[in-house]
């Protein structure tokens, strides 16, 4: 098995209705480094940027410090905490999906940047969508 390298990821996400997609990004980060930080959005931030969730934060959460790959679960509250978040867990790299990039560009003077491409075929969106879809013809 390969030595993981001595780097703390740190990723942020709403991680509503848990999905292999999911998995599958906190893996690719994982490997990334020897430490995995998630920063879970709460309820409140979440209703702030106008999203509504299916499962509440602590669930959310609690799914989130299950999963093999993540060692440390953090309240996401706002936009501005992503600077003050890379220096207090002294984080090596910051990680999002493909559709934030370039957009936290400003944080590369503090620890590397990288943007992973989303699992092909797999969104919350899409299942959420698929849901309501079902609920209507079911009426």
């Amino acid at each position: 098995m390969a030595q993981r390298p001595a780097a703390t990821v740190l990723t942020y996400g709403t991680f509503d209705l848990f999905h292999a997609g999911h998995v599958r990004l906190l893996a690719r980060l994982a490997q990334m480094g020897d430490r995995l930080i998630v920063g879970c959005s709460t309820d409140e931030f979440n209703a702030e940027k106008g999203k509504l969730c299916v499962t509440p934060y602590e669930g959310r959460a609690e799914i989130l410090r299950a999963c093999r790959y993540v060692d440390l679960v953090i309240p996401e509250e706002s936009w501005d905490q992503k600077r003050r978040d890379i220096r207090t867990y002294n984080a090596d790299i910051f990680a999002m999906g493909s559709d934030w990039t370039d957009r936290f560009n400003d944080l590369r003077d503090v620890c590397e940047m990288v943007y992973l491409p989303r699992t092909d075929n797999i969104s919350t969106t899409e299942l959420k969508s698929r849901v309501l879809a079902r609920a209507d013809a079911a009426k």
